[in-house]
């Protein structure tokens, strides 16, 4: 097996201030995948998974924030698993893990080397209550019955576990949640969450978008001045930021014109779509916006592996970051366009799917959802291979880290 078979995906686990505490990263084979589903015994695969933490680094994947893994038995019972970080990796067990005494053992040995171990979909009837007095983290289902969920969560309280509501989808199922008193949250509702209802754009959006239309129409540097006159955050943000970017030179920058014309067009444009999506709602889930930057990262390297031109790749940059625009404003996708002046390829991709964008957006989507099947019809379109789509995806999260949003 190699690392062409391999995909990646994450998702957000947060607390319960809806913050950051660690992503689930999961790596798949194709093959294996679509016939043992999402807790097969990573067997051939677990080189592959181990020399991509290692060789990519878990603090540039996943920052100071956990690595949550699904593992198997036989990954367990590997001695590779020992050279991941101990600190950074919660060792993730399913419910058809069997329990044995080797293994039981092998894991209160893991535990004296510092790792941490998550019990996932967690009933009390499972084989995995053998592991609970090694846990640290139980994941609860929000899907099952709602008495199920009530009794289990309850039974857990006496236990020194952080309890992980999981496959939240709806903001009913994380208010309930929270009313249980659970730790931790997990789910489409943050990561893909759905739009609720209709919303007036701020201002300062609105500033946001008239400057993002000046650029696409090439406006004089004396046109955009003007509207950052207008708008005191923005103007400090943008000096701030380019001076950063500039960082050496003798003489700060202080002007909006010396601004624009170090930064350049093409730059601004793109510091202003990153802008856009993170002046959302302050009631979006954090990890949305994150969700739509890293996508947008990731269609753009998707496009320069599949030997895409540059302006197209810029493009997919552009339909992936908008591709959430809708939740972040809780106003439909064609209202929100509405709003910026964007070429009929990149409208029809966001509204619809449809054209090229549409495709690469579509695999963007289909790779967060971790739906093998459709990634590798979608990838045989596009003429990209499972490696470079790994790559690139790795490449996209490690970006929106390093951006510290």
């Amino acid at each position: 097996m190699t690392t062409s078979s391999a995909f990646i995906g994450r998702q957000p686990i947060l607390n319960r201030n809806q913050q950051l505490i660690g992503y689930e990263l999961l790596f798949r084979a194709n093959g294996e995948a679509l016939e043992m589903g999402r807790h097969a015994e990573l067997e051939a695969d677990t080189q592959v998974l181990l020399n991509t933490l290692n060789n990519m680094g878990t603090q540039w994947l996943v920052g100071n924030k956990l690595a949550f893994l699904n593992v198997g038995e036989t990954m367990l019972m590997s001695e590779f698993i020992e050279l991941l970080p101990t600190r950074r990796v919660v060792l993730e067990l399913s419910d058809k893990t069997t329990p044995s005494n080797e293994l039981v053992s092998r894991i209160r040995h893991l535990r004296t080397l510092g790792f941490s171990f998550s019990l996932d979909d967690f009933q009390f009837g499972d084989p995995q209550l053998a592991f609970i007095e090694q846990a640290s983290y139980v994941k609860l289902d929000a899907q099952q019955g709602l008495e199920a969920f009530q009794r289990v969560a309850a039974r857990l309280k006496s236990y020194p576990v952080m309890r992980i509501a999981e496959r939240v989808e709806t903001y009913e199922q994380f208010q309930l949640a929270r009313a249980l008193g659970l730790d931790g949250f997990q789910g489409f509702f943050f990561a893909h969450p759905e739009t609720l209802s209709a919303k007036v754009i701020h201002p300062t959006v609105s500033n946001i978008l008239e400057l993002l239309n000046l650029i696409r129409q090439a406006e004089p540097v004396g046109k955009l001045e003007a509207v950052l006159k207008r708008d005191i955050a923005l103007s400090y943000k943008l000096l701030r930021y380019v001076n950063s970017a500039a960082a050496g030179l003798n003489t700060p920058i202080s002007s909006f014109s010396h601004a624009v014309t170090v930064l350049g067009y093409q730059k601004l444009y793109r510091w202003l779509t990153l802008l856009l999506v993170t002046s959302g709602s302050e009631h979006t889930p954090p990890a949305a916006q994150k969700t739509a930057i890293t996508r947008g990262r990731f269609m753009e390297l998707m496009g320069q592996a599949a030997g895409q031109p540059h302006d197209t790749c810029d493009n997919l940059f552009v339909v992936g970051l908008f591709s959430l625009l809708d939740v972040l404003f809780d106003m439909p996708m064609m209202q929100v366009l509405e709003h910026v002046q964007i070429s009929e390829a990149i409208r029809q991709a966001l509204e619809h799917k449809q054209g090229l964008y549409g495709a690469y957006l579509e695999l963007a989507v289909t790779c967060e959802r971790h739906d093998l099947r459709n990634i590798e019809k979608l990838s045989l379109q596009l003429n990209l291979s499972a490696a470079e789509i790994n790559q690139a995806h790795l490449t996209a999260l490690a970006w929106v880290e390093e951006l510290g949003l």
